[in-house]
């Protein structure tokens, strides 16, 4: 009894508790998402809300200056001094509100550049980005919220903003979906975190007063620089990360078909609902104490509480996943979508090695080795790239997910070696 009450009163068991029930409730609302596109939208479809998914993320990145975990780092480092707390705040804050509503411009105005871009000469769907260009000021401000909600050590918090955000996100895109099927899909991606910005203001202002600690005065141009290092960080996985991701889309519809992308899709957003288990247990609870750990000891028993305490519960879900893969499709999408059964095997596996990976990559945020990050990130996506080419053309569609697991591998093992020192 003693023992499980130790286990219980841990932070880790805590976060691990609460965040669970915030990805439970996640989960099961984008299964339900999933199933609604599925019938509404169908494979072809799915893969164009692919499309915008990979270009939300990288116009998110350049519109936040790729600060996201900066402000994460600095606001946890600086949140018991007032002066420091409030220039941290008012610099990041007005950085990316004078670049959100740039980008707004253009986003508005090249509506046509982007949607050719993004889905082709075929397709109509100008007015998508065109709703992105009004959306983004208050998406980024959402994420620039969070970050700093974050930052302060609320981790409950950002677990119920997550939670709101998954119910608010439901609800618009069945209603969307219903409407408007595919163009309600797309715009369901958009809305969401637009709505979701004023339950994050109201979180925040909880904590802090936002129109008292954000002033032009306090702007602070030094403070700017330094964060360059995350913003470089940042805008090579978020932008580079998603054009890969589009190239590899584009070579499987020219060599394989619209169908074959949309069930490369369905399986990615299979793997991205259980994965948020994973990537938002280490943004909430890990990074914030990476951040701070003074030595490669505390490093080291940092990583170890995870491979002990999360990787091993991850590895058996993956185990789960694949036995009742069937059923799952057929429950989460639909027959049409059941040549998706053969995606799996790989793709857990390359799950498993990204899932390992992971907290030794948020090293790289948490210390600002910027350089070292860049060249990891490069080569990683290089390798996923030429490798997706190879094996596609001699394996067909499960080529995608050989090269997906293929590429994690190498990764992981690249980072053990790296960071042996903190590591073992």
């Amino acid at each position: 009894m003693n023992f499980l009450k130790q286990i219980v009163s841990k932070p880790l068991f805590k976060a691990t508790s609460l965040n669970g029930i915030s990805i439970l409730l996640k989960v099961t609302i984008g299964f339900i998402t999933s199933k609604v596109i599925a019938v509404f939208v169908g494979p072809s479809g799915m893969a164009l809300v692919g499309n915008l998914r990979n270009f939300i993320t990288s116009t998110e990145a350049i519109a936040t200056l790729g600060f996201e975990n900066g402000v994460v780092k600095y606001v946890a480092e600086n949140k018991k001094e007032e002066k420091k707390l409030k220039q941290t705040l008012s610099t990041i804050f007005l950085s990316v509100l004078v670049v959100s509503i740039v980008m707004s411009f253009i986003l508005f105005f090249f509506s046509d550049y982007f949607n050719s871009s993004i889905f082709g000469v075929s397709y109509h769907y100008n007015f998508v980005f065109q709703a992105l260009a009004f959306a983004l000021p208050f998406y980024i401000g959402n994420i620039f919220l969070i970050a700093a909600i974050n930052g302060l050590g609320e981790f409950k918090k950002v677990i119920y903003i997550n939670s709101i955000g998954s119910i608010i996100g439901l609800v618009v895109t069945l209603i969307l979906i219903y409407k408007l099927k595919t163009q309600g899909a797309l715009l369901a991606i958009i809305l969401t975190p637009t709505l979701l910005f004023f339950v994050s203001f109201l979180s925040m202002n909880k904590e802090i007063s936002i129109f008292k600690s954000v002033h032009f005065k306090l702007f602070n141009f030094s403070f700017l620089k330094s964060l360059s290092s995350y913003s470089l960080m940042a805008l090579v996985s978020a932008v580079f990360g998603p054009m890969v991701l589009l190239a590899i889309r584009k070579n499987i519809i020219l060599d394989l078909g619209k169908e074959q992308a949309g069930f490369w899709e369905a399986m990615t957003r299979m793997s991205s609902y259980y994965f948020v288990f994973i990537s938002s247990l280490i943004g909430i609870y890990f990074l914030p104490k990476l951040a701070i750990a003074k030595d490669n000891q505390e490093t080291k028993s940092l990583f170890w509480e995870y491979y002990k305490g999360i990787l091993p519960i991850f590895m058996f879900g993956m185990v789960t996943i694949y036995f009742f893969r069937d059923f799952i499709i057929q429950l989460l999408f639909t027959k049409q979508f059941l040549p998706i059964s053969k995606l799996f095997f790989w793709q857990l596996i390359g799950d498993t090695f990204k899932a390992a990976s992971f907290i030794l990559g948020y090293q790289f945020y948490a210390k600002k080795l910027t350089k070292d990050f860049i060249l990891f990130e490069l080569l990683s996506l290089t390798v996923l790239y030429f490798s997706s080419i190879y094996f596609i053309s001699i394996f067909k569609i499960e080529g995608v997910v050989m090269a997906y697991a293929f590429t994690y591998a190498i990764y992981l093992l690249s980072l053990a070696i790296y960071f042996r020192k903190s590591l073992f």
